[in-house]
């Protein structure tokens, strides 16, 4: 009997650790277990096997997903490109633009252009994002970089536009805001992973022509560097985990935070499986990703509305005297 229960014990104990080791993060199971073991190009091409056979959607079926990958906690439209807009899902998509504000559209972050408008690249919900029209229509198809923006700036400067000043490329680029850098660098490692028999017949100052690295070096140390410095945030799991109820896929490089080093950067000759996974350490982030809404109301309590940007809370108001914060604004 003692035996027996011993023996029914360490049956458990096996299968107990077989299970621990097989459940990926953010409930994704044995989703990646093709990829273990693998380090460097031959890691980037499981991830490839794993997460290219996704369902392609129509573009028109954007506009109602987003209401799911991003939508923000007062039900608006989440705006990456923007910090003063205040969108309806359904009242402000698409039309005509004059100024920032006016309308929000379907933002293939990786510039559609550059893939030729193929698909199924080109209905990817990973990379496409609902953004203010004006501010998507100035970042037009440039490369994602760092600038001092003397082309343009969006409201209070959140995105910019102007020649890169990091080294190694000296054309015109777009520069997300901060607290998005890290968001858009994981989006540019999901690409050239899921279409990696696609991406060297793709063209962009921005990749080198080929399956691996994919990516100009430039580039490469870039977005390494964003995804560092603005690590995964619950925002992203949460969008990660709507894209794969709809779409059916993942994007790795949410669900293993500092994943792109096994892949492109300083652990590439490391083994990648779950016993030796090392989350990067956490650079804490003096800014929050959920938007800080403010409500405006008249000098007699009635609500106005309600705004993200404390600056521009009031724009467009009739004069008067509001309420802002507990101040008092007069305009």
């Amino acid at each position: 009997m003692n035996s027996l229960r011993r023996n029914i014990f360490a049956a458990a104990m096996i299968l107990f650790a077989v299970c621990s080791w097989a459940q990926g993060p953010n409930n994704s199971g044995t989703y990646y277990s093709n990829a273990d073991g693998k380090k460097g190009s031959a890691l980037k091409t499981a991830l490839a096997g794993i997460i290219n056979q996704h369902t392609t959607l129509s573009y028109k079926s954007l506009w109602e997903h987003f209401k799911t990958t991003d939508k923000r906690a007062d039900g608006k439209v989440w705006d990456m490109y923007s910090c003063t807009t205040n969108y309806d899902f359904d009242k402000d998509r698409a039309g005509n633009y004059q100024k920032e504000g006016d309308v929000f559209n379907r933002e293939h972050s990786f510039p559609k252009d550059w893939f030729n408008d193929s698909s199924p690249m080109n209905t990817d919900l990973m990379h496409i994002v609902p953004t203010d029209g004006k501010v998507n229509g100035m970042r037009s198809n440039y490369p994602f970089g760092e600038t001092d923006g003397e082309k343009y700036k969006s409201n209070n400067g959140f995105s910019k536009l102007g020649k890169n000043t990091t080294s190694g490329y000296s054309g015109i680029v777009f520069e997300p805001n901060d607290e998005y850098k890290g968001d858009f660098a994981r989006i540019y490692f999901y690409m050239v992973t899921c279409y990696e028999n696609k991406v060297s017949g793709w063209k962009s100052d921005m990749l080198s022509g080929d399956k691996y690295p994919a990516f100009r070096d430039w580039a490469k140390q870039l977005l390494l560097k964003w995804a560092q410095e603005d690590p995964v945030s619950q925002k992203e799991i949460d969008r990660n985990n709507a894209v794969y109820k709809i779409q059916k896929n993942r994007n790795p490089y949410v669900d293993y935070p500092g994943l792109e080093q096994y892949v492109w950067g300083d652990k590439k000759d490391v083994v990648f499986s779950y016993d030796n996974y090392e989350k990067p350490t956490i650079i804490e982030q003096p800014t929050e990703e959920q938007p800080a809404f403010v409500d405006v109301y008249t000098i007699s309590g009635t609500k106005v509305r309600t705004k993200v940007c404390r600056q521009t809370a009031t724009d467009g108001l009739q004069h008067g005297i509001y309420v802002v914060e507990g101040k008092k604004i007069v305009k």
